[in-house]
Parts: structure tokens; sequence; C-alpha cells
């Protein structure tokens, strides 16, 4: 698989993890705190017991959630809280490796196509006991086209997955069943080696099926929201804050070590920096929140900032269904006329790589991409034909649209800048609050739109199947291509390595050839944190796990 010719490199990133992190694990602890010994060496029991101080992390979540429901879930910001609150049947460890969850056992058969999970004594934040039953329901229910979910195909690994979500087959037919309350077999269209790391992705998370029928708005508020994760929300003032409080609830409550969680939603870098300054958060930067580009310099020299490299990439989308962008031409010039490098030196500075091509540096078929960064010349001559063909003299004025982020801000004004300078284009920036910004996106409300993209498991299939569809869910470009669709197809049931990299090879040089969106570098997230936080996960994938995460008093 592709997967084991990346493996060298995610262990590297892995290495790079646990060395920032120190102190994940993955285990839970039995241990419990005893009272200290008096003067005879016997175990007082008249001692008084001084109040415990609560453990709490404090870090910004930079915008609104988009949702807290799981089914729902699109983005890293969602993700967290939805991580937080939720358990899977694996959770990833901090390598990226899936572990038992709400599985205390998986089975699979001989030709890999059908997983027994024989589910743990687990409960929901609410009390009510975790079934197997609620597994089959949530993935039922995020299929359903009319839930509109924008990662249904991240389901699509099960037999008839596709054929409900296209309206096609029956919810019935899902090849997902509770056999008992405790015991869920699920049936695999095609053997996929990378299941078990699927099922720790937020779109298999199990929903309270009782809560959900009798509540369609369970997961608007935290009064009525029900998870079954390490943490339950109980708090949720909208584009202010939100709290989460430790599950008393939940089967490994022994291994969560933190008594709350309190998120500030700050969309101003400068403000959240200060902030974490002053006291006042645990945390500044990524993956949750932002830092200011400014002060990268002077933080990485002071040895404050810790530096991630993760399976990401960043990029700008183009919407292919409207003039000039409708142009492939017109699209490959403002690719091939943009300097990533002079974009990783001089705004981002903390070593994201120039990547001309799809593909994070985790999983690259083609390291010296699939054309030249900062080909000014190239980029001018198909700006002359592009135009010609759509019998302009010049381009109007394009909108390139972000989310108010100061990072973003800043590359998009330098890509501004270059256009201009080397194609003579004027680009209007456009900023939006992040959940209008990705709104915009899926309805193609926009002309030229930046999002970045974090792996959901360390595979290139999990890049290029997005972009099989024009109307999937994260496609978000009106773009299609029928070859490029059958080799993503084809890849999903190939099981030989080499004949399968062909396929993403071909795939990519399709895409690359229409360019529909505009590759830009692999990304690193980059924070500070207070020196009292240990045990935050940040995975190789770029996501955040809080259940491990302590104060050090």
């Amino acid at each position: 698989m592709m997967k084991r010719q990346a493996a060298p490199l995610i262990v590297g990133l892995a290495l790079i993890t646990a060395t920032v992190l120190g102190g994940c694990t993955g285990g839970s602890s039995t241990s419990t705190a005893q009272p200290p010994p008096d003067q005879t060496g016997q175990t007082s029991t008249n001692a008084v017991q001084q109040p415990k101080t609560p453990s709490v992390f404090r870090a910004n979540l930079h915008s609104e959630p988009s949702t807290i429901d799981p089914g729902l879930a699109k983005d890293n910001t969602s993700g967290t809280v939805v991580r937080a609150a939720f358990d899977g049947l694996t959770r990833l460890d901090a390598k990226a490796k899936p572990m038992n969850s709400i599985a205390q056992e998986v089975k699979t058969s001989a030709d890999g196509l059908t997983y027994t999970f024989t589910l743990r004594d687990a409960k929901w934040s609410n009390g009510d006991p975790v079934k197997a039953s609620d597994f089959v329901f949530a993935w039922k229910r995020a299929l359903d086209p009319k839930l509109a979910s924008e990662y249904a195909y991240q389901l699509y690994y099960i037999k008839n997955a596709q054929e409900i979500n296209a309206g096609q087959a029956s919810p019935d037919t899902l090849g997902a069943k509770a056999l008992d309350e405790k015991t869920l077999e699920v049936q695999l269209v095609n053997p996929t080696p990378y299941f078990l790391e699927l099922t720790a992705f937020y779109t298999y998370y199990p929903v309270n099926q009782k809560v959900v029928e009798a509540n369609p708005n369970w997961a608007l508020e935290a009064a009525t929201h029900v998870g079954n994760g390490p943490f339950k929300v109980t708090t949720w003032e909208h584009k202010n804050k939100m709290v989460l409080e430790k599950n008393e609830n939940y089967w490994d409550q022994q291994a969560v070590k933190l008594d709350r969680i309190e998120f500030v939603m700050i969309e101003d870098d400068n403000t959240e920096l200060a902030m974490f300054e002053k006291g006042e958060l645990d945390w500044a930067g990524q993956p949750i929140g932002g830092l200011p580009t400014d002060a990268i310099p002077s933080l990485r020299a002071e040895g404050k900032l810790v530096i991630h490299p993760e399976a990401s990439m960043y990029w700008f989308k183009m919407n292919t269904t409207k003039p000039p962008l409708n142009n492939i031409k017109i699209r490959k010039a403002l690719a091939y006329a943009v300097n990533r490098q002079d974009i990783v030196d001089n705004v981002t500075q903390v070593g994201q790589v120039p990547t001309m091509g799809i593909l994070p540096q985790t999983m690259i078929l083609k390291p010296e991409g699939y054309f030249k960064d900062n080909d000014v010349e190239t980029a001018k001559k198909l700006l002359a034909e592009g135009l010609q063909e759509l019998g302009l003299d010049k381009l109007p004025v394009l909108t390139l649209s972000y989310n108010t982020v100061d990072r973003h801000k800043k590359i998009a004004e330098a890509l501004q800048d270059q256009w201009k300078r080397n194609l003579g284009i004027d680009i209007k920036l456009q900023n939006k609050e992040f959940k209008v910004h990705l709104q915009d996106l899926n309805e193609l409300n926009y002309e030229i739109g930046r999002i970045g993209w974090s792996a959901d498991f360390n595979d290139p299939i999990n890049y290029l199947e997005m972009f099989r569809d024009k109307d999937g869910g994260n496609n978000d470009m009106g773009w299609e291509n029928a070859r490029y669709k059958e080799l993503i197809i084809q890849a999903a049931a190939e099981l030989d390595p080499e004949k399968r990299a062909q396929m993403f090879s071909e795939a990519e040089q399709i895409m690359m050839d229409e360019m529909p969106l505009i590759p830009m570098f692999t990304d690193v997230d980059v924070w500070v944190q207070s020196d009292k936080v240990k045990g935050v996960q940040v995975d190789p994938l770029g996501f955040v796990d809080l259940k491990w995460a302590e104060m050090i008093q």
C-alpha cells in the first residue's frame, strides 16, 4: 500500500511529536492517590484533605465551531471539540496509529472484508449505554442525503454506503448491523488496510439515537448536547466561549487529568498572543488558534516556539464553473506565477515546504512537482492564450477570499502583489468569518478561496478522493474529470502497491494539467504553550486530542 511507502516519514514526524509533547500516553491509569503516611509510618485517616485545585486548560478556538455534531464536522476547529466530546471504535495514539477505544476487541475476516467489533461497557454523558446500534444509526444518518454531510464519502468503504448517499439504495442495505447491543458487524466494499484508522475519524463516531430522534437540534446548544467522550460540553456562548468538563460517565475517565477545558473564540492573532503572554491562555497558535506572523521570528529566537510538521497542505481553490476561471490556461497561469519559496521564506517563516502538487510530503508521489515554482514566463504565455480563448484583452478584477486569520491575510497579500507584478492582474481581497467562508466555498460563492487540508489518514486516496465528483462534499470547485474519477475508483479496489501508486500518479497529473486549485506548500503547526501544559497530543496528521492533557501545578 502507498501508506507503507510513506511510513518512514510519518514515523519521523511522530518522533518529533513525542519529543515535543512528552508524557502523552494512550493507556488508562489505574493508580489512585493515597494520603501521606503519618510519623509512625501508618497511613493517617485523620489528615486534613486540602481541596483539589481544578485542573483547567485554556486555549483559543480562533472561531466559532461550525458544528459539534460528528456527522457534520468538517474542519479542525469543530473537530477539536468533537474529538474531546466523543469517542470512536478506535482512537489515534501520538503516532497516529489506531488503538481500541469503544471497541474492546476487533476481529477481521480472512478476506479483509468483514470487521466484527465487540464494544466495551461505555456510557453517554447522559448515562445511557453506548450501543452497537448507535454506530449504525450514526452512519446511516451521515449518509442520508437530507443531512448533507460533506464527509459522507468517508463512509463509502462500507458496503452500499455510496449508493445510499446517492439515494440509489435503502439505508437498510448498509453493510453495518448490530448483532446485539455489544456487537457491531461491518462489511466493506474492498479490503481496506487503513479501515481502523478511519474508525477513529469523527464521521465514524456514534451519536445517541434516542437523543437525536427526540431533538433534531440536539447539537446546537450545550444544554442538549450529548457525547460519549472524555469531556462533555457544559457551556456554549456562541462566538464568545465554550467550556467542556470532564465526563464522569466516560469509560476511561481515570486517564483524563483535566477537570475543565475553557475555549475562547478570538479571531485576532495579536489578541490571542497577548492573552497568552498575560497568562490568560495556556496555549496560543495552531492547530486550534493562530500566531501573528510578525511575532514568529522573535518567538523562535527566544526558544518559545514549537514547530510541528504535519501531513497538511495549503491551497487556493478556484471556482471552475464561471469565467474566467473556467479556462484551464488562466488557472494554470495563476498557479505558475506564484513564488512559493518567497512566501515560505518571508511570510510563513517556519519551514513550510513549497509543493507543486496535491499531496503533502508524507505521501508525495512526485517530489520535484508537476510544474516549476515561480515560472513567470510560462505563466505569461498561458495567460495570453487563455485571454484569447475567452475573447478578452484583460482579466477582470478577481476576488480572493480567506478566513480572518493574520497568516492567511499576509499570504493573500503576497499573492495579490505577485500576480499584479508578474501578470498585471488586479486582485481584490475579501476576509470572512471561518464558518461563512466554508459555507461560501461549499456553495461555490467565491472565485479564488483559501483552504487547508490535513490528512484524515496517511494515504494519498484521502486527498485525491475528495475531487472524484464535482458535487462531492469537499470538492468545492465544480471540477470533475471522467478519467480521474475512474482512476480513483480503481485505486480504491487495487491491492498491488505499485499499480495503486501508478493510478494515483496519473490522477494527480490530470489534476495538475487542469489545475482547479493552486497548491502552495506542505504546512506545519506552530504554537507556544505554558510550561504547565503536558500531554496535549498533536499527532502527525495535525489532530489535536486533549484526552491525555494535564496541567502540572
